[in-house]
């Protein structure tokens, strides 16, 4: 099996989607004007790259990089990388690899000095991450906010 890691293109959104709704089945779909004004910003904004994993034109992964500016460590960026899901039909055959070697690729080729991500408290995913050479070397926090609201509206 040939795989493609690329950036995403508008027309890769549904596929997206799908992917989220195996990496969060509790949210509540996404509608699709909320999904097209949310993208539109999404491919915007600067710094910012949604990897696909791509056979044979079908999207089976992705990861979300943002490149942060930064004012420490001789002013080198970070690379955050959010939202990194491969479709359960296409786990364990090295899609997750190569979109986590693309990420750290996008990430020194913009002169970041470290790639950064927050993984769930799985054993498998901890094991994966660290196969890929990431090591956990801090404890993540994180502080989630109200989850009644409606989704933001992007201005």
């Amino acid at each position: 099996m040939k795989i493609t890691v690329r950036p995403a293109a508008e027309s890769d959104l549904s596929s997206l989607l799908a992917l989220y709704s195996e990496l969060n089945p509790d949210d509540e779909p996404l509608p699709q004007g909320s999904a097209d004004v949310i993208w539109a910003a999404v491919s915007g904004q600067e710094g910012r790259t949604v990897l696909v994993a791509d056979a044979g034109g079908v999207v089976v992964g992705t990861a979300d990089c943002i490149v942060l500016p930064n004012l420490t460590r001789g002013g080198r960026a970070i690379l955050f990388v959010e939202n990194v899901v491969v479709a359960s039909s296409f786990q364990r055959r090295g899609v997750g690899r190569q979109l986590m070697e693309a990420a750290v690729e996008l990430g020194d080729s913009a002169n970041c000095y470290k790639v950064q991500l927050l993984a769930a408290d799985d054993e498998y995913v901890h094991t994966f991450y660290q196969s890929c050479g990431f090591k956990a070397l801090a404890q993540g926090f994180r502080r989630y906010i109200e989850q009644d609201r409606p989704a933001c509206t992007v201005v």
